[in-house]
């Protein structure tokens, strides 16, 4: 699936439609830039070096095409931050994880929660019309690509317990736990790093949760967004084999949370 559904758009032919004022500042301020540049740079890291310490032929060339693929969504931010004069922090250099399987499991994780509000909020900036429609276009692509790469994960998890001796998957089951909980912790407040210069820089971590005001000019509840994201989730899992396992934990969490959200406000 992974091969097959591969799109070979280039970077470099986007085209970048020109903005008035109003959708330039509102696309400028947006504080997401630095982190979104760097989180695709450290997963195309993370990712390749995991890739190269899989034993399975098939199974590397789908995860090394994983990592090629997050490091041309950077290439896509860099020309779009080219296109409109967004300002960033230099980049510090990414270190080359220690542990490869933790690295790539705390992208993966991340990921599929990022992914999971980033459908919705993309979902809310189309209908808002705040943003040009051709530059919503130019970024439906990577949009689709991450879908493609937390359904990859998802396939992954599962083939990869079933290949583990019950002694290992349970060391292995250890690791994911405290993958979430090293996520849980990184989330909590903002996520604070060095530049290229070693100034700290502190960024919003879950812009993805509750940057959705941003993306619109209504009034959009917590319970609204959270049943947009299960939506667009559903939608953009649709076109795949039903065989493929999808992420679960996010959308169930979701659908747990709403029921009490419900009840609150029925009462």
């Amino acid at each position: 699936m992974f091969q097959a559904t591969f799109n070979p758009y280039r970077p470099s032919a986007l085209a970048w439609p020109k903005l008035d004022a109003s959708s330039l500042q509102r696309i400028t301020s947006l504080p997401i830039w630095d982190i979104a540049v760097q989180t695709e740079g450290k997963a195309r890291l993370r990712m390749a070096a995991y890739a190269r310490t899989v034993a399975d032929a098939d199974m590397r060339r789908a995860l090394a095409l994983n990592a090629w693929e997050e490091n041309r969504h950077k290439e896509v931010l860099s020309k779009m931050i080219q296109a409109y004069g967004i300002a960033l922090v230099k980049d510090a250099p990414y270190p080359y994880p220690k542990d490869a399987e933790w690295a790539y499991l705390v992208t993966g994780y991340s990921e599929c929660v990022d992914s999971f509000f980033a459908f919705g909020l993309f979902k809310v900036a189309n209908d808002s019309g705040l943003f040009p429609p051709e530059l919503i276009d130019t970024f439906e692509p990577v949009m689709q690509e991450e879908c493609r790469h937390i359904l990859l994960f998802a396939n992954w998890a599962a083939w990869h317990r079933a290949n583990l001796s019950w002694w290992k998957r349970i060391g292995f089951e250890l690791k994911v736990f405290a993958v979430w909980c090293f996520l849980g912790w990184e989330r909590i407040g903002l996520a604070r790093s060095l530049d290229a210069d070693g100034n700290k820089q502190a960024q919003d971590n879950n812009f993805t949760v509750h940057g959705a005001q941003s993306m619109t000019s209504e009034a959009l509840s917590l319970p609204q967004l959270m049943q947009l994201c299960l939506s667009e989730n559903d939608r953009r899992f649709s076109g795949y084999d039903k065989r493929l396992l999808r992420p679960t934990i996010m959308p169930t969490l979701v659908r747990f949370a709403l029921r009490f959200m419900k009840k609150k406000k029925a009462a």
